[in-house]
């Protein structure tokens, strides 16, 4: 195997690590939503071929992508299905903000001392509360859908810092928002995690009850000041980052598919209908209409990601302006692909209802990943407010 230090900005070397998978995730999909996350032998599997540290700093055991580079490999990771590109948008990304953000003795603790073999899963929103103390805060919180953390080593939670009992505010109207960083074995999990769709992401409760953080393994979440890394991305922070996975995702499991009903269309044949769907021109016109879609949704997100990072690598500021243009792109191609997904699922006809197709996997996933918060209407309206100079900046977009 090719060291991971050579595959930095070489895209089809890093999709690859994604891609040598396809066998094996398709092996694993029913075991892995039977058990309600991915399987050992899969979790293994993305250790194994360099793809779980693949988004890292380099001190972390990365490379560094770019973000085309990333778009891509989620794409294709959801391409082979919903729950293991779930599983990327968000172990990969919670580990590399703290890779990127964590002071260095936290660094050392977490990742140094394990060799950077961490994974790490959880919700950044910050729904728990840390009381200041000497050294760190003493955390206490509950948080839902935390994504990854079946298998996850080190949790992420998102919690606001107290001062006498009082929130901490950075700026007029903007509370401190910070991270933390938690052994697995100091959360407590409630698996309620039973669902209609991304059944295998191991997307579990969990609370922690006055457990002490250092200041070390904390991060405040809208930081754009990386520890360590050179790549643009992490001068972005961590919204870009899960924006563009968002959107990637979402294309992934909608060209995915796209594709199976192409495939199908040439052995489909409907009830009293002599002709294969291949052959009608309602599909003819239907596919070529969603698949221009697909690939227009594709080439806006690429764009706006690309442009923002192009910006920050030359030294300019991160815009108001950019941030909107990438949460708008990821807003819009999260709903072209579900709208792409709801045409191959009717033309499909009773195929796409079949337990443990793919495409019936697949038409449960995106429906259940598209109701994300980070990708509502509120996104694209805050942006479009800024757009329209009504407001000069969203400090969440």
């Amino acid at each position: 195997m090719t060291p991971l230090s050579q595959l930095a900005h070489a895209p089809e070397h890093v999709v690859g690590l994604a891609r040598e998978l396809r066998d094996l995730v398709r092996a694993e999909a029913a075991e892995s939503e039977k058990n309600r996350t991915l399987t050992p032998a899969l979790v293994e599997a993305m250790w194994s071929s360099g793809l779980m540290s693949a988004f890292n700093p380099a001190a972390a055991g990365g490379v560094e992508p770019s973000f085309a580079e990333m778009i891509e490999t989620w794409i294709e990771m959801a391409w082979q299905d919903g729950s293991f590109g779930w599983v990327g948008i968000a172990n990969l990304p919670s580990a590399f903000a703290a890779a990127s953000y964590l002071p260095d003795d936290g660094f050392a603790e977490v990742f140094t001392a394990n060799d950077n073999r961490v994974t790490m899963g959880g919700q950044f929103f910050p729904n728990g509360q840390g009381a200041a103390v000497d050294g760190g805060y003493r955390l206490t919180g509950s948080w839902s859908f935390g994504s990854g953390t079946g298998h996850a080593e080190y949790v992420a939670a998102g919690f606001l810092p107290m001062i006498g009992g009082e929130i901490r505010w950075i700026s007029e109207g903007v509370p401190d928002m910070q991270v933390a960083v938690i052994p697995r074995d100091q959360v407590t999990f409630n698996d309620g995690w039973h669902v209609q769709g991304l059944k295998a992401t191991g997307s579990y409760d969990y609370a922690v009850d006055d457990v002490f953080v250092p200041h070390g393994r904390t991060f405040a979440l809208f930081t754009r000041e990386p520890k360590r890394g050179t790549s643009p991305a992490t001068r972005m922070g961590m919204m870009p980052v899960t924006a563009a996975g968002h959107a990637a995702w979402a294309l992934g499991v909608a060209k995915s598919m796209l594709d199976d009903v192409a495939e199908l269309a040439a052995t489909k044949f409907r009830m009293s209908d002599m002709a294969a769907l291949a052959s009608r021109p309602t599909f003819q016109k239907g596919l070529a209409h969603h698949v221009a879609a697909w690939r227009a949704a594709r080439l806006l997100v690429l764009d706006a990601f690309t442009a923002a990072e192009a910006a920050v690598a030359a030294g300019d500021e991160l815009t108001p302006t950019l941030r909107a243009d990438m949460r708008v792109a990821a807003v819009f191609a999260t709903d072209t692909a579900r709208g792409c997904a709801e045409w191959a699922h009717l033309v499909a006809g009773t195929t796409a209802i079949r337990e443990g197709s793919r495409l019936e996997r697949a038409f449960r996933d995106i429906y259940t990943g598209t109701q994300h918060a980070f990708i509502s209407e509120k996104v694209a309206i805050d942006a479009a407010q800024i757009w329209l100079g009504v407001i000069g900046d969203q400090f969440g977009l």
